[in-house]
């Protein structure tokens, strides 16, 4: 099957069925509008994964990348929650690392909502055994990290390391560790935000690719001490 030269991204009529959505956040709406849903969100979301799957294949091998296990669903889990809203109001696509759960380990990761884009990766929760683990492999290979986040490329694609952090160097590490700062962290977060209508740009997929391309060596570095564990 011959590649498209157009490369994917969503429309404004997808930016205009998620903003309706918001607004009339019910499932007989939702019913109403199910093929609006498939045409201008789920099919061009689709269509992103399958050129993804490609192109991860140069620069992130490990990353799974299809619409079955990276789409998000539209629907929200409404069980334990106080706002019984039915659906989510942005389409959101994870990629996983091949050989741990979905929601373990770090991955990359993408969303377009009515508010922003933001394209990105990293570890959101960690369970306490693995962010451990990610600490003591940060604190062992410092320099490499720091190689990864703080050069010049990382902060012109992406900016800085984000996340929640404690106040102190967790215990068991020195305080004046080099990667103190590093240590900190509860969660590891590298990401860029977008104005919603840059989901419709000609330059969204181009600027997809240049935000992973410099997240997946992170997210590489984290997964390390989790991948060896598994192997």
């Amino acid at each position: 099957m011959r590649r498209s030269t157009q490369a994917p991204r969503f429309t404004s009529d997808s930016l205009r069925f998620l903003r309706a959505l918001k607004r009339n956040n019910r499932r007989e709406w939702f019913n109403a509008h199910r093929d609006d849903y498939e045409a201008h969100v789920r099919q061009p979301m689709a269509d992103i994964i399958a050129r993804l799957a490609d192109d991860l294949r140069g620069f992130g091998p490990e990353y799974v990348a299809n619409p079955k296990t990276s789409m998000y669903r539209i629907y929200r889990d409404i069980r334990f929650s106080e706002n019984k809203a039915p659906y989510k109001t942005h389409v959101a696509a994870n990629f996983p690392t091949r050989g741990l759960p979905k929601h373990e380990g770090a991955g990359l990761y993408f969303h377009v909502s009515p508010d922003d884009v933001w394209i990105g990766g990293g570890m959101y929760a960690p369970q306490q055994p693995q962010l451990h683990a990610v600490r003591e492999h940060i604190a062992a290979h410092s320099r490499r990290l720091r190689a990864l986040v703080e050069s010049p490329g990382f902060r012109r694609d992406v900016g800085t390391l984000e996340g929640e952090r404690l106040q102190r160097v967790p215990r068991g590490f020195p305080k004046d560790h080099e990667a103190a700062e590093y240590l900190k962290f509860r969660q590891f977060l590298a990401g860029r935000e977008f104005e919603p209508v840059f989901a419709t740009s000609p330059k969204f997929y181009s600027s997809l690719l240049a935000v992973f391309k410099r997240v997946a060596p992170v997210t590489r570095f984290l997964n390390e001490p989790l991948t060896k564990s598994k192997g």
